[in-house]
């Protein structure tokens, strides 16, 4: 997710770290760096032109806070210029008389059933008793889609098969939903292959039928400024009320996302991050930025841990993570749910100290690799697991025969876990939490 905007960042903020103080001409130099990385991401040029002024207003000439270096205060505006471009975050708006209705807008090919779907078993997990409405009676296979993935994740969905008009078929819907008590209706709302009239007239025409709380519209991330065009396209004539933006998890470089709110003027409410149903996330503008500066994304991770295990297991992972005392034997604890948590690729990513990992894990990581970072683990002793700097050379020819790998392989684990407990050391420092504090952490 956005690997290709945050290694250029990076590198920015990384030569800055090396020249101790900074004065007005290392700012501009940094700001034209930072700028054009924001351009090759496909960020919307205003919204560059913007973000670089607020940046450079601040951080020349400004007094730097005693705990932080100039880089590193640098650093912290860029991080607080990045949240106010992505906008507040904004929930659901669920506040009114059940049934709430959430209309799904968008082109053909957005992910807009996936993403229907994947909202209903939100809703459901939350408490609420959503219907599916299949809504989109053009594209081959549509009604079907969503008849499948209602019967995947055990929710209803309303049908009328592909005959009748779809503004007839939201009204019928919304019939059976007030009879039968259900709390949300979810329109699934036919996409074309680009914005006509005819499709609009037709989404007026449901949304007069319907009156929905929410018409939000599902983007695709990975089109970049099209997404942005797309939506004040939706906006101009239905009305949206929020963003959804599918297939982050395979957008390097984020411009849609960054753009969006600054452009549009429209919240973006949830993030896609994967196929599987339950891979949709509330839209964090605090954690995203975290996630674009490569500083990891640990509440986010903690979210999903506590989907996986218990309250109790889920705090004690996080305080020792916080406390940089998470060692290998911990790690091994949490590889059986793994898998319930999404592709290891995206964990590492959200642990500050292992994106250096993420690069090379493929998102379609396969039980084969899983099971060659458990088997390096479980190859070692309880004494090395819990304290790594015993591992010498002939250790780690050990490991890599009980483990059936190389001692490159074996290095490059232990490279990396030491990576982020310096790091982890420096958040929980003086100096860290300091940081940790002036960016809400």
């Amino acid at each position: 997710m956005f690997e290709s905007l945050t290694d250029k960042l990076q590198n920015v903020f990384d030569k800055l770290g090396k020249r101790g103080m900074l004065n007005e001409a290392d700012v501009n130099a940094a700001l034209r760096e930072v700028r054009l990385a924001l351009l090759e991401a496909d960020v919307n040029y205003k919204v560059v032109k913007d973000f670089v002024k607020r940046v450079r207003e601040r951080a020349v000439g400004i007094e730097i806070h005693r705990k932080l270096s100039p880089a590193q205060q640098v650093v912290k505006i860029v991080h607080e210029e990045l949240i106010e471009t992505l906008g507040e975050p904004e929930k659901l708006n669920l506040g009114k008389q059940p049934p709430h209705v959430i209309m799904l807008v968008g082109l053909q090919g957005s992910g807009k059933t996936t993403a229907a779907a994947k909202m209903a078993l939100r809703l459901r997990n939350s408490g609420k008793k959503p219907l599916l409405v299949a809504a989109d009676t053009y594209r081959p296979a549509a009604v079907q889609q969503l008849e499948t993935l209602g019967r995947q994740i055990d929710i209803p969905v309303y049908s009328e098969g592909i005959k009748p008009s779809p503004p007839k078929i939201c009204a019928n819907a919304l019939k059976v939903a007030r009879k039968e008590a259900f709390d949300v209706v979810i329109l699934d709302t036919a996409g074309r292959l680009q914005i006509d009239d005819s499709m609009m007239r037709e989404l007026e025409a449901i949304k007069q039928k319907t009156q929905p709380v929410e018409v939000l519209l599902i983007a695709d991330a990975m089109t970049g400024q099209e997404a942005v065009n797309v939506a004040q396209g939706f906006h101009e004539r239905v009305g949206l009320t929020g963003l959804i933006l599918t297939k982050v998890d395979g957008d390097a470089r984020g411009g849609a996302a960054i753009s969006m709110r600054s452009v549009t003027g429209v919240p973006i409410k949830f993030l896609g991050v994967g196929e599987k149903v339950t891979a949709l996330e509330p839209f964090h503008p605090d954690r995203l930025a975290s996630r674009i500066l490569g500083m990891g994304d640990m509440l986010s991770l903690i979210e999903k841990a506590e989907l996986s295990m218990d309250q109790e297991e889920a705090q004690k992972a996080a305080e020792k993570l916080l406390e940089g005392s998470f060692d290998l034997e911990d790690f091994l604890s949490q590889l059986g749910q793994i898998k319930k948590m999404g592709p290891i690729s995206q964990l590492l990513e959200m642990m500050p100290g292992f994106r250096g990992v993420a690069k090379e894990v493929s998102p379609e990581v396969t039980d084969r690799e899983l099971r060659k970072i458990e088997a390096i683990i479980s190859s070692m002793t309880p004494q090395e697991r819990r304290n790594p700097r015993v591992i010498n050379a002939s250790r780690k020819r050990r490991i890599a025969r009980g483990s059936g790998t190389q001692v490159q392989d074996v290095n490059a684990l232990l490279t990396q876990f030491r990576q982020m407990k310096r790091l982890m050391k420096q958040l929980t420092g003086s100096k860290g939490k300091g940081l940790l504090r002036m960016m809400g952490l």
